[in-house]
């Protein structure tokens, strides 16, 4: 490996972390009504958990409900009973052939605890990144055993590394920071 394709692999590691947080917490609740928050609830649909997105169309009614319309008529039950299940403290209702949400505002000890996940979500990434920072330098340490590098172009590589690693430490900070002001904000 070449000290460019180190710095690249290890990039686009942190990219995806970033990427997945974002993901992650666009399921995460706030107080309003968010197609993301029910995106991923897992149905089981003919045997096969499937993703709620792939099984109806999620569109925000109004500030604070959500509506549900399933692509299959005989998937009613098994989203209502999905969604009840997935620990969202939502309460579907079922309304002719679609399911209506109905997002209650969020007690303070709610929010507290949502903002808690926030920052454990975070942290989680963080480790990701840095997992990928000892990867990148392993090989470089491979690389400048192997006698084809200087000792001064490691170091610079591994400086290289951990400038990457702050750069996206602090993007997930700022996107934690972001998030639990939204959770918090009533």
């Amino acid at each position: 490996m070449t000290p460019d394709q180190i710095l690249s692999e290890a990039e686009a590691l942190m990219k995806k972390a970033i990427e997945y947080l974002g993901q992650e917490f666009a399921g995460i609740r706030t107080g309003r009504a968010s197609p993301a928050l029910v995106e991923y609830v897992k149905v089981e649909y003919y045997g096969s958990m499937t993703d709620l997105k792939s099984l109806a169309q999620v569109s925000v009614a109004e500030a604070t409900q959500l509506l549900i319309k399933p692509f299959d008529a005989a998937a009613l039950g098994e989203i209502k009973k999905a969604i009840e299940a997935s620990g969202l403290g939502l309460n579907p209702q079922i309304d002719g052939k679609q399911i209506r949400l109905n997002i209650p505002p969020l007690s303070k000890d709610r929010r507290q605890q949502l903002a808690a996940q926030v920052k454990k979500m975070g942290e989680e990434q963080k480790v990701v990144i840095r997992n990928a920072r000892r990867d990148a330098n392993k090989h470089a340490d491979q690389i400048a055993k192997d006698g084809h590098i200087s000792e001064d172009e490691i170091k610079g590589l591994k400086d290289e590394i951990q400038e990457l690693v702050k750069k996206y430490e602090g993007q997930v900070t700022e996107a934690v920071d972001k998030k639990s002001k939204q959770v918090m904000e009533i």
